[in-house]
């Protein structure tokens, strides 16, 4: 059997209700050359039965995993990745879709330009929201990337400031070749936000990449999904998952633009900005060291307050501005 083209990797928790449509999805639209791998994390709802119900109707093959216990979304991809075999991988969440369509615009990318990344928009998908609403208008095609569009594109700093200008990282709307994740880059396991620690990481070894400016995922919202709620501990992995990045992405390059890290430095700052939002949310019992938040975002965005203000007013951000420095006090 030829080597796949593409592993379509996902993890499963107690999402028995929307596994069908996930699979179909993929079925649906898959040539003999894709692998399709799903890993149940001790699902405690019938998932990892139901999976093997699913598998045994379709003659494409689905090859089920399991872990021997719950170990967290971060560790189910990681276990994807090892077991994978394809020249890309495409992780897709349980209780998503592929859109219509989309395994064959991918295939035509890859077949004429196989570039290391590709990455495409997504629709947000939410039960009872009617097609003719505000809301899904505005949710119909959400863009992950700022830059040129349908062209292979090799420069490294538009890949960065594309990804942190529009904030996207989630893994799910990226596709890449399976060999960036072969030199020990791993999702941290126990963490939120494991997206935000992964995706600069991954495109700091991308020499090619395509944006795609069509829907390929449905992104469904719904109640007892990983970030319909927070807690603390989630509060301060958000906080946690631009560490590092900075330091990783100033020593690739030395002499980025002031307009490209304007936007990483937004990026962070808004993130702190959410994750003060959500610890006022979570309960009058719960207090923020503010003061500690505030070091880590000045060490992550490689600069103080003097600095911080300096770049919102270099790139004309003035209302931005203000926004931040209300929340920073």
């Amino acid at each position: 059997m030829a080597t796949p083209w593409l592993s379509v990797l996902i993890p499963v928790y107690n999402v028995k209700d929307y596994l069908d449509d996930c699979l179909q999805s993929i079925l649906s639209q898959c040539d003999e050359n894709i692998e399709i791998i799903a890993l149940d994390d001790q699902s405690t709802d019938g998932s990892f039965e139901y999976l093997h119900a699913l598998a045994t109707k379709t003659p494409h093959p689905v090859k089920i995993l399991q872990h021997a216990h719950n170990r967290g979304l971060s560790a189910a991809r990681n276990s994807l990745v090892a077991a994978a075999t394809g020249e890309y991988v495409w992780f897709l969440d349980s209780d998503d879709v592929i859109a219509d369509g989309a395994i064959d615009q991918l295939r035509g990318i890859v077949n004429r330009h196989s570039p290391d990344l590709v990455m495409c928009d997504y629709q947000i998908w939410r039960p009872g929201v009617g097609i003719n609403s505000r809301k899904h208008k505005k949710e119909s095609q959400v863009t992950t990337f700022d830059g040129n569009t349908n062209c292979l594109l090799e420069d490294p700093e538009s890949l960065f400031k594309g990804l942190y200008k529009k904030g996207k990282l989630h893994a799910w709307s990226k596709v890449s070749k399976r060999s960036l994740w072969s030199q020990g880059l791993q999702f941290p396991e126990g963490k939120y936000f494991e997206d935000m620690v992964t995706t600069p990481r991954l495109a700091l070894d991308v020499r090619t990449y395509y944006y795609c400016p069509q829907v390929w995922v449905r992104y469904r919202q719904r109640e007892g999904s990983i970030l319909a709620s927070f807690s603390v501990k989630k509060v301060d992995h958000m906080m946690s998952g631009v560490d590092g990045v900075w330091a990783l992405w100033s020593k690739k390059l030395p002499k980025m633009k002031v307009a490209t890290r304007y936007f990483f430095v937004r990026f962070c700052v808004r993130n702190y900005i959410s994750a003060v939002k959500e610890s006022r949310r979570i309960g009058e019992n719960i207090t923020l060291d503010k003061a500690a938040y505030r070091s880590r975002l000045y060490h992550n965005i490689g600069m103080g307050r003097k600095g911080l203000v300096k770049y919102y007013l270099l790139n004309g951000d003035f209302f931005r501005l203000m926004k931040a420095l209300k929340v920073l006090q």
